[in-house]
């Protein structure tokens, strides 16, 4: 192994170029940012709220470009390169001070039968870590990775420890926790995030050892840190989150019509409750004898071969997620009076179970389905900016000129210390 990569490993902290230029702050502009694995913009819209200015978008689905510009308007900074592609032309990422990554979880995650970091869509984590190497001294100071709680597990933790191994490489230290959107919004949507950062920001760092377990870093999570006592860590102790499931599925609903057409047939309802099994069956008719509507989602799964509706009625929504093959699609339940119906979620439901009601869809559904079903909560990026991010960053960022040297616009230490 080099011995760049031991050095930071060991937790030898090196003054770098990074470092320095950071300390000045006004090389950013203040907070920028630039969003890989951009999608439909929602961290984007987290950050935003939390005082942050948008440099670059980066996707290489113009569908997902289509849904963004429908919200956001004409987005000259988004680019659809494919992510290998843009590593060879770093030039073309400006000055920023966080690089959010979100890369596919396909293959991090059962539906992509758990291949791994080095397999299919995710491997595109290494096109990201290449231009990071190739950004050289622009090197954005954080880093914000997000993918699914497996990440954490794949092939036994090597795929999340090669990570690591990776950003300390680039001088990074890093840091690791879960958050579950269902403490901002109703929906069960835990996901990992890594926060790595190349200065020492003012929160103060906390033994691992001495850390006790919380939702934000599990049991699972801290002993795999513990494990790895060779990474080079800079663990911040963070607020408690939420409440969880304090937000009801019922508050995100819109009031539709009975004779709307997005209502199911009773046909299809019929169906629909036929594919539940007898322990669904059974809430459902404790539901349906309520003088009230009660609710509930069901996803479409195959158990043993066969379709089965699964039905959830704890007032969350299960994880959105993308509509391929038409079974990712959530489906609304009720019950009451002695009847039940059923309907799709719609995009203005999926919007505020990520945190952006409002968000403009101009798309159709099924595209407007898979924008949300691939997208970050909005709510928990603006929870992590305001609680960790910016905190981090506000006693960094004083009024002082940069200065260039060479190609690139970086500071020395002496044009700090003046």
């Amino acid at each position: 192994m080099p011995d760049k990569v031991m050095r930071h490993m060991a937790g030898t902290r090196q003054s770098t170029l990074f470092d320095n230029r950071f300390a000045a702050g006004t090389a950013y502009n203040g907070r920028t940012f630039a969003e890989f694995f951009a999608g439909i913009g929602l961290v984007r819209l987290g950050l935003e709220r939390s005082g942050w200015q948008i440099r670059l978008a980066n996707d290489m689905d113009p569908l997902k470009l289509k849904m963004y510009e429908g919200h956001f308007g004409p987005a000259p900074y988004y680019c659809t390169d494919d992510i290998h592609e843009l590593a060879k032309a770093p030039e073309r990422v400006p000055d920023i001070l966080l690089a959010h990554a979100s890369f596919p979880c396909t293959d991090l995650s059962v539906a992509g039968a758990r291949r791994g970091l080095n397999a299919g869509e995710s491997s595109a984590f290494w096109g990201f870590e290449r231009l990071l190497e190739a950004m050289d001294d622009r090197r954005p100071p954080l880093v914000l990775l997000e993918n699914v709680t497996g990440f954490l597990t794949s092939h036994e933790g090597r795929d999340f420890r090669a990570a690591l191994v990776a950003l300390n490489r680039l001088g990074y230290s890093v840091d690791a926790f879960i958050v579950d959107a269902a403490h901002f919004v109703p929906q069960s949507r835990a996901r990992l995030f890594v926060l790595a950062k190349t200065f020492d920001g003012p929160l103060d760092p906390v033994d691992l050892h001495r850390l006790g377990a919380s939702p934000l870093r599990p049991e699972a999570l801290l002993n795999f840190m513990r494990r790895q006592s060779d990474i080079n860590w800079d663990v911040r102790e963070l607020p408690p989150l939420p409440p969880y499931g304090a937000t009801r599925l019922e508050s995100i609903l819109d009031n539709i019509p009975a004779d709307s057409p997005q209502w199911w047939s009773d046909d299809r309802v019929k169906y629909l409750c036929a594919q539940m099994s007898a322990r669904h069956k059974a809430i459902v008719k404790d539901m349906k004898q309520t003088r009230r509507w009660t609710s509930g989602t069901v996803f479409r799964r195959v158990r043993k071969g066969k379709s089965m509706g699964e039905l959830r009625t704890d007032g969350i929504a299960g994880c959105l997620r993308t509509p391929k093959g038409g079974s990712g699609r959530q489906i609304l339940f009720q019950a009451g009076y002695g009847r039940c119906r059923a309907r799709l979620l719609n995009p203005a439901e999926c919007a505020r179970l990520m945190g952006a009601d409002g968000f403009q869809v101009t798309v159709p559904l099924n595209q407007a389905l898979f924008g949300f079903g691939d997208a970050v909560c909005a709510d928990v990026i603006d929870w992590i900016a305001r609680h960790y991010l910016n905190p981090m960053t506000d006693s960094l960022l004083p009024v002082t000129k940069p200065v260039r040297s060479g190609r690139h616009r970086a500071l020395t230490l002496a044009s700090v210390e003046s």
